[in-house]
């Protein structure tokens, strides 16, 4: 699809998939909750993960719940004018949650809004996801490893089913995810990386 044949409504959908997708409910909710500024524990992200270092369970869920779904509402606003407009949307709330304008760029990791976009444009691939990562997760015990494997195995599912266009578009967020990633990748070369349930020294 290429830029020259978008419909306003197309970008509409860009648009305003991009400013739900950068509403920063870690952020928020952290602040409501009388935890300060997320950003200033741990990673210093805003996502689930990091809300989780606050000691607040329901408050992590919550966070992963809500940045899940923005990602799915984008996805089925667009939808309203179409495939294109759907897929745009996804688009949108993705790089919104990666690079909210209000936040200096500075977003999450994009986790929770990659399954949300994907449960709205092909929700057997969002179980595809998860399934995934609970089997890795279990095996290898890092939660990073478990979100890079699934995501790297969504872009073929979708490729493999015919589903070229939504492979393209996994494809740019398994890229950006890994990137996003980074850290978390070295450490996991190193050795480094926490495993779930580890208790801290």
């Amino acid at each position: 699809m290429l830029a020259a044949d978008w419909s306003l409504y197309d970008l509409l959908a860009l648009g305003l998939g991009y400013l739900l997708g950068s509403i920063p409910f870690g952020l928020i909710l952290t602040r409501l909750a009388g935890h300060g500024d997320v950003r200033d524990i741990g990673s210093g992200n805003i996502g689930a993960t990091n809300v989780l270092r606050t000691g607040n369970k329901k408050l992590a869920a919550l966070t992963l719940i809500l940045d899940a779904l923005k990602g799915t509402a984008a996805v089925l606003i667009g939808a309203r004018f179409g495939q294109d407009a759907a897929i745009l949307g996804g688009l949108g709330a993705f790089l919104g949650h990666l690079f909210p304008v209000w936040l200096g760029f500075r977003g999450g990791k994009g986790v929770a809004t990659y399954i949300g976009v994907l449960l709205g444009l092909y929700w057997p691939g969002a179980i595809a996801f998860c399934v995934t990562w609970l089997v890795v997760a279990a095996v290898a015990r890092y939660s990073s490893l478990a979100a890079l494997v699934a995501s790297a195995v969504v872009p073929c599912l979708l490729w493999w089913i015919g589903e070229t266009r939504m492979a393209l578009l996994f494809l740019v967020f398994t890229v950006l995810l890994f990137w996003r990633h980074a850290d978390n990748i070295g450490r996991l070369l190193r050795g480094e990386e926490g495993r779930i349930g580890a208790k801290k020294t």
